[in-house]
């Protein structure tokens, strides 16, 4: 089946004798047992499983081209798990243009077990220098937050395996319909699914795809299952609803996108555009290559510096200044003052979501913020 009919279908795994077309939501925190004492329903306790979560589970495997799925409360949740299941001491190749929630974890809650550099991954040739006895794992985000860095998955996870290294990507921004990681090499991607997957600004997630269900599987599993960090029915049946028009969403995001960054980088007001449709960008050809299409995600420069860019934040009407991506509205944000005072994102950035607004409009609402520049 096509990605379209897959993203309807897959998640219609419906267990019930009151012809449901979809499937119904399952708020039970537990499930009876037989008189053998098993559990006939699959289901023993939601924290461990329950009908809703594995119907998402499925179809996230299913979409991204995986073996399993394990579900999280939030995408930190499920970058954090992978964390987890480290061994103390292992060390890990991280991009330097990392989601700050990642790199705050890995600077705080893991800088005393495990040993990290965060290098540039778009630089595939250098990364063999940073490889150490105890490297287990490279992680990289493609595209990148907030820079839209692109790394070469397909030569990444080439040397991954040379060196028999754990490859994951976070995907977040591209989200299972513009690419495919496992197909290019990696052994887990990971989604925050309150972005692009959830889609409406109104659900939390996190998710892990693997390749194979192996080791390191096994215990993700179990951090998920005994840790507890999972989404509750009402979040999975969410999100299950939302992936149904994920496809026909990501169409229309990636063409405002291009749209949108074709316009910004003609203004005389823009110093740069971070967007890896454009022919400009310096991954252009390897995006095209990894990718489907470039999604709806860009970071701009504005010329001047910090207070203008705050000027422009604070004059567009359509976009909401406000935090996270992937929603049907757009959203703007000055990200350096969200990173706080260490982080390396210019002062001048902002970050953009384009929603599903006519393209036309979003023009006109950053043509007068920028014209009062």
């Amino acid at each position: 089946m096509k990605t379209e009919t897959l993203a309807i279908h897959a998640g219609n795994l419906v267990k019930s004798n009151t012809g449901d077309v979809t499937q119904p939501l399952s708020l039970s925190t537990t499930f009876f047992r037989d008189e053998n004492g098993g559990y006939p329903g699959g289901h023993m306790y939601s924290r461990v499983s329950n009908p809703n979560r594995s119907t998402l589970e499925h179809l996230l495997a299913t979409l991204d081209k995986g073996a399993d799925c394990c579900a999280f409360s939030s995408g930190n949740a499920a970058g954090m798990a992978v964390f987890q299941a480290l061994k103390p001491g292992s060390h890990i190749i991280a991009p330097d243009d990392m989601y700050w929630g990642f790199k705050k974890q890995l600077q705080t809650i893991f800088k005393e077990s495990l040993d990290i550099d965060f290098v540039d991954l778009t630089n595939v040739e250098q990364i063999s220098s940073f490889i150490k006895p105890n490297t287990v794992m490279i992680w990289v985000e493609t595209p990148s937050n907030p820079l839209l860095k692109i790394t070469d998955l397909k030569a990444l996870g080439t040397l991954a395996k040379q060196h028999k290294l754990i490859l994951a990507c976070d995907s977040t921004f591209a989200s299972p319909m513009l690419q495919h990681p496992i197909t290019l090499g990696a052994d887990i991607v990971m989604h925050s699914t309150t972005k692009y997957i959830g889609g409406h600004s109104d659900v939390l997630g996190g998710a892990l795809i693997t390749a194979k269900q192996d080791e390191l599987w096994a215990r993700i599993r179990n951090i998920q299952q005994i840790g507890g960090a999972v989404p509750s029915p009402f979040d999975c049946f969410l999100l299950v609803r939302s992936i149904k028009t994920l496809p026909y969403r990501m169409r229309g995001h990636c063409s405002n996108g291009m749209a949108l960054a074709q316009y910004l980088d003609q203004h005389p007001q823009i110093e740069a555009v971070y967007y890896p449709g454009l022919p400009s960008h310096p991954q252009h050809e390897i995006a095209k290559e990894q990718m489907s299409d470039f999604g709806g995600m860009m970071s701009v420069l504005i010329k001047g510096g910090f207070e203008e860019a705050k000027q422009v934040v604070n004059k567009v009407k359509l976009f909401a200044q406000a935090t996270s991506l992937g929603g049907i509205e757009s959203l703007i944000e000055h990200r350096a003052s969200v990173e706080g005072p260490d982080t390396k994102t210019p002062g001048n950035l902002l970050r953009i979501s384009v929603g599903l607004e006519h393209v036309d409009d979003l023009i006109a609402d950053f043509n007068q913020a920028l014209s009062e520049l």
